[in-house]
């Protein structure tokens, strides 16, 4: 299998971990990824001056004569500059629900002012895309190759070739701090006002949801994790070893389950898959459940062997977010909703 193959099929297993798409093909598959690093940032629109230039997480320092204006990125990254004050003119990624509204990706962005290239895994429409005659094109990075999320592999030369250059933020392999200073600095550099109260109050509740999630998980050493995902024939147990969240709230105390390295391999070392009827595998006394649209939510389960699990009969499942839009503001919840279910938690396991 070529490496260019084993990244697709990682990238599609990440979102079968925590969701959804081309289950089947992932798991026949294999596929194995690594990763990269760190910066400061952040609150207006971007100013028409320049030059500009910044320092990606592949290495690559990006440069133009002036601060870009036609910004297109992954709709999580363009939701992160938004909390920031920097609006992308195009997005790509799961960015409208089938009911036409915001998808939970699209965080506080008014979905109807942003052309949408594409909104599902391998769309991108490259006619849009130029027509916007973008300035600069950035998505996130689940690998250590430099591959950008959400755009298609087979499309990339095409992509390239409109002339943009491209912007690569890490979350690959890290805990979520650096993504969130990375994506920050980003934002500066596009002309977002770093220091206003706003952004340095987001930035202190996220530090104070840490030190809260911290306290909580060494109040209650014995309060087991799981992090979990649905689709219709499988259910998917991450492991922290990769993801900027799980990673973070680890080194924060919280005990999770852990599948072995042998048992996440069919999963690019991302998690292990377990058919319905072995749901109850681990034990666990709270379940983080993938938020995204692409995976089957809790109040849609349908499977006896999940209403039967402990921690769902206790009432004890939360929403866990596997791709954090990477702004303060987002990210604090996340911590507090971890930290509360902690604090609350019955022992069930």
């Amino acid at each position: 299998m070529s490496n260019a193959r084993a990244t697709v099929l990682t990238r599609r297993g990440i979102l079968a971990a925590g969701g959804a798409l081309g289950l089947g093909a992932v798991l026949a598959a294999c596929g194995d990824e690594d990763a990269k690093s760190g910066g400061s940032g952040s609150g207006t629109t971007a100013a028409k001056s320049g030059p500009w230039s910044f320092k990606d997480d592949r290495g690559k320092t990006v440069k133009a004569d002036k601060v870009p204006a036609n910004i297109v990125a992954f709709v999580g990254v363009a939701a992160a500059l938004y909390d920031y004050g920097i609006q992308a003119k195009g997005v790509f990624g799961p960015t409208t629900t089938k009911d036409g509204k915001a998808d939970v990706q699209a965080g506080d962005m008014d979905v109807s002012k942003v052309t949408v290239l594409g909104n599902e895994w391998g769309q991108f429409n490259i006619e849009k895309y130029a027509a916007l005659a973008p300035d600069v094109l950035i998505s996130t990075m689940f690998d250590n190759v430099g591959t950008l999320w959400y755009v298609p592999e087979e499309s990339t030369k095409k992509i390239l070739a409109v002339g943009a250059p491209t912007v690569g933020i890490s979350v690959y392999d890290r805990q979520l701090t650096e993504p969130l200073e990375r994506m920050l600095a980003l934002a500066a550099s596009l002309g977002a006002d770093v220091t206003t109260d706003k952004v340095k109050q987001a930035k202190k509740r996220f530090e104070d949801a840490a030190a809260r999630l911290r306290a909580a998980a060494k109040a209650k050493p014995d309060i087991k994790v799981m992090a979990g995902s649905a689709s219709q024939d499988l259910f998917y147990v991450s492991g922290t070893n990769l993801s900027i969240d799980l990673e973070y709230f680890k080194a924060l105390g919280v005990h999770f389950v852990e599948p072995p390295e042998s048992a996440k391999k069919q999963g690019g070392g991302w998690y292990e898959s377990l058919s319905w009827e072995n749901v109850d595998k681990y034990p666990a006394d709270i379940i983080m459940m993938d938020d995204r649209t692409s995976a089957i939510q809790p109040a849609d389960i349908t499977q006896a062997t999940w209403k039967k699990l402990p921690a769902v009969k206790a009432g004890q499942v939360i929403a866990r977010t596997p791709e954090p839009i990477l702004s303060y503001d987002k990210c604090a919840p996340l911590l507090e909703n971890l930290a509360q279910a902690i604090e609350t938690a019955k022992k069930v396991s």
